[in-house]
């Protein structure tokens, strides 16, 4: 380990920012573009060590877990908050921008949605109990170590304001001090708690854990590896006037604004489409709002998150027909042959993208395409799929779903 003093050129992609150093880039987490740092090198990897020159991009970050200077650890939940909205801004388009050049597509980049403090409906949370007290929060950067959280600026008031009470469940779920998560999604009808990674569990544990619910406000319903334990309430959603209640610890957009601007793009794209293939559908995301307008077949891996879309189709007036098929994608995709009775489609993958499938999509000929991702690498490889085979790539517009964070999701929307 050696000790430099370097000047960050930019930010890298995972939002740490990157300066020459004696062996090549270096990656020095909280900088940014034009200050200059004393590091302590350890290979690709460095640590301020004092700091000369501070950019006027810089601002103080509006969390009090966040940086290196955080109250009580640095919250691993927030890379950037130490960049002003510009700065910030333009690096989430930005990533957006370099992955389509990766790939020599056109540049058909719109201006980011962005994100706001205070709209994250859904958090994963770390809870580990000590002999003295029950950490709840997020794995402090680089490190199993739990940030200790009293705020969290991203999260939803309705979350922040029940930290208390989603303390007191998770004390009355910890078998011992191994660590745990639970995913909290804040629904209509109140918190949907879904613990995970719970070994052990007694049954007076459980009993006691559900008795606790019992007596807290708000708390909707309560599981256990997607088993559950009690719902007082049906946690509820709201997808495009259709109310939808989403499998235990499944899949759901993590904020709703981010969900109505891809659900807005994807709806305006295959407006004039009468058959559409959802793939990877989740619950209906996509699907419940498409059948205001469209006769759509929704095609997912996922049997529980099928059974929550049929579910919620029953009995509401105005929807066209949905169908449903349980299909691993990644295996085997909607082939050419079967997507040729459709005119649209929407394809929303996990992480990995869909190259298979997009590959089908290219030898099907459907006129009007929407790609939906989490992942700008693995989605510029599929436009590229789609762009090889003649389609015209319209726009993409990247949007802010993980605020101050290096994640961006993006809609491609494509026509032949």
């Amino acid at each position: 380990m050696s000790v430099e003093t370097v000047t960050i050129e930019r930010l890298g992609l995972h939002g740490d920012g990157v300066a020459p150093g004696p062996y090549g880039p270096v990656h020095v987490p909280f900088t940014l573009p034009g200050e200059t740092v004393s590091i302590a090198v350890n290979k690709t990897e460095g640590t301020v060590m004092s700091q000369r020159d501070f950019s006027p991009a810089r601002q103080t970050p509006p969390c009090r877990h966040f940086g290196p200077e955080g109250k009580n650890g640095t919250c691993g939940g927030c890379n950037l908050q130490h960049a002003n909205d510009e700065t910030y801004h333009a690096f989430k388009r930005s990533i957006v921008v370099d992955a389509l050049k990766s790939k020599a597509l056109p540049l058909h980049v719109e201006p980011l949605v962005i994100a706001r403090p205070g709209e994250r409906r859904r958090a994963v949370l770390t809870v580990r109990r000590l002999e003295k007290e029950l950490l709840l929060g997020y794995s402090q950067a680089g490190s199993h170590h739990i940030v200790n959280i009293e705020e969290c600026p991203i999260a939803s008031p309705g979350i922040v304001r029940r930290l208390a009470t989603i303390r007191t469940v998770a004390s009355s779920m910890a078998v011992n001090a191994d660590p745990f998560r639970v995913v909290v999604l804040e629904t209509l009808s109140g918190l949907d708690l879904a613990f995970e990674g719970i070994k052990g569990l007694s049954d007076r544990q459980r009993r006691m854990a559900i008795e606790t619910v019992l007596t807290l406000p708000g708390i909707a319903r309560l599981s256990l590896n997607g088993e559950i334990f009690v719902e007082p309430q049906k946690p509820m959603l709201d997808f495009g006037g259709t109310l939808l209640c989403p499998p235990a610890g499944g899949f759901t957009q993590a904020t709703r604004q981010a969900e109505d601007a891809m659900t807005g793009l994807v709806l305006t794209h295959l407006k004039k489409c009468k058959r559409v293939a959802d793939l990877f559908s989740g619950s209906g995301t996509f699907a419940l709002r498409l059948a205001r307008q469209s006769r759509v077949h929704a095609v997912e891996g996922e049997e529980r998150a099928l059974k929550a879309l049929d579910a919620a189709t029953r009995g509401v007036p105005g929807l066209k027909p949905i169908t449903t098929e349980k299909r691993d994608l990644f295996r085997r995709p909607l082939m050419a042959s079967e997507l040729k009775v459709f005119d649209g489609v929407v394809f929303d993958p996990p992480r990995a993208g869909a190259e298979m499938q997009a590959k089908e999509i290219a030898k099907s000929g459907i006129k009007r395409v929407a790609a939906v991702s989490c992942n700008p690498m693995t989605m510029v490889r599929d436009l590229r799929i789609l762009f090889d085979a003649g389609y015209t790539i319209a726009s993409v517009t990247p949007i802010d779903q993980f605020l101050w964070s290096p994640h961006v999701e993006a809609v491609a929307l494509l026509q032949k």
